[in-house]
């Protein structure tokens, strides 16, 4: 047998075996940034911790600043996270209406929380980020100094019975973490008589 018999293409061999591991993941026929997406998204869920067996119901929440003091909301109740631009203030609309802004072409309420809770007035702040609210016949922003990301927390690990909250906060309390983060109600928000502004004021 010849020496050019017995050479092995070792190339060709590992190109056969890229197309079929390739193949076996399903991501033969996609472009370079169509796999990288899938990969990307395989990593995050596999990043994420399962839950514990006797604890399986979890949130998934956003976090963000307000006044000095940091919340969070369901991520279901949240349509989208952007900058506050070209606010336009409504005159004669309650103290906590902060204006209105437009969205792609929508005419979106942008809400104070500081004021709707009766906050204190603790000095300057940022106000810059818009937490957009979604829900059955309504929508509108929430203003926000900072947003904090996105984390899971066990429903059963809220507590909902602190003397601290209450007031109007109270109302919108879905529960509080054990290190201090204040989870509001999305649904009473989105449903809340006071927050919805009347479509011929805008």
């Amino acid at each position: 047998m010849s020496v050019q018999q017995r050479t092995i293409n070792w190339d060709a061999i590992h190109r056969r075996l890229a197309t079929a591991a390739a193949g076996i993941s399903g991501v033969l026929d996609h472009s370079p940034e169509e796999v990288r997406r899938v990969l990307e998204s395989r990593a995050r869920e596999a990043a994420k911790a399962p839950p514990k067996p006797d604890d399986a119901h979890h949130l998934e929440i956003l976090g963000f600043s307000l006044a000095q003091e940091t919340y969070a909301i369901e991520t279901r109740y949240v349509y989208e996270v952007c900058r506050l631009r070209d606010l336009t203030l409504l005159p004669g609309t309650p103290s906590f209406i902060a204006g209105v802004m437009s969205l792609r072409g929508r005419v979106l309420a942008i809400i104070d929380l500081r004021k709707f809770f009766e906050f204190p007035d603790r000095g300057l702040t940022e106000l810059n980020q818009v937490i957009v609210l979604r829900g059955e016949g309504s929508e509108f922003g929430l203003l926000a100094d900072a947003i904090n990301g996105v984390r899971l927390v066990a429903a059963s690990a809220l507590q909902d019975n602190l003397p601290t909250l209450t007031g109007v906060r109270e109302k919108f309390l879905r529960g509080v973490t054990g290190d201090m983060l204040t989870v509001l109600d999305g649904r009473r928000l989105l449903e809340d008589e006071g927050l919805k502004i009347n479509e011929q004021v805008l």
